[in-house]
């Protein structure tokens, strides 16, 4: 394992920590985008369907572990037991226009570069993971533009997330050059959703800029 892919784990796991921390100090998940919480959701119990059948190392596993125990807890806590702060009026993204294009284009990477001979249940999952994971922030990032509600928490959680996907392309480069390995998919759906935190991060900057500014 590199250093890039490392930080990248290390700021996915400091972005659940953020969220965690914010609805259970503050007793609410007032700014979170449930939508975004689910399709997340979907996506590591369909990346991680070897969980169940197969060794990894300690790390691996405990990660995994991690994301799929997690990722339901905050479903759970955002539709159970904080129900009552959750912005259902500002969470209005439908998320099947997010799942159904993913569900086609794993379709057709199957049928026309993978083909039916070579199907594996993990893999279709593994690809369509790739693919939802992409726009999984679509609604969390629509959620904030539509409602202008940005508690610090909740732009920490976007950013270290950001973050976290700008170094596995890092990583993703790193290992074409050194290692010769190279993955499509992972590096279209991890370039797209980079691209997609560009209007954020921009923002997020420019406040923090901002006040170190007025500080100084």
């Amino acid at each position: 394992m590199n250093l890039f892919r490392l930080t990248g784990d290390m700021l996915h796991l400091l972005s659940i920590f953020l969220i965690l921390w914010k609805m259970l100090t503050k007793r609410g998940c007032a700014g979170l985008s449930f939508k975004s919480q689910l399709l997340y959701s979907i996506v590591f119990a369909t990346r991680y369907l070897d969980f169940y059948f197969t060794l990894y190392s300690p790390y691996l596993t405990a990660m995994k572990f991690f994301f799929l125990a997690s990722s339901f807890w905050i479903l759970y806590l955002m539709r159970v037991r904080f129900r009552a702060s959750y912005d259902a009026t500002g969470d209005s993204t439908n998320v099947f226009y997010l799942i159904i294009p993913c569900v086609a284009l794993t379709v057709a990477y199957q049928l026309g570069v993978v083909g039916m001979e070579e199907f594996s249940v993990q893999d279709f999952f593994w690809v369509f993971s790739e693919f939802l994971e992409a726009v999984a922030i679509l609604p969390q990032l629509w959620m904030l533009q539509k409602t202008g509600a940005s508690e610090t928490l909740t732009v920490h959680y976007l950013a270290a997330l950001g973050g976290y996907r700008v170094f596995y392309v890092i990583n993703w480069v790193y290992r074409y050059y050194v290692e010769g390995r190279k993955n499509w998919i992972s590096w279209i759906a991890g370039g797209v959703q980079t691209l997609l935190y560009t209007d954020f991060f921009y923002h997020y900057f420019r406040i923090i800029f901002q006040r170190r500014e007025t500080i100084i």
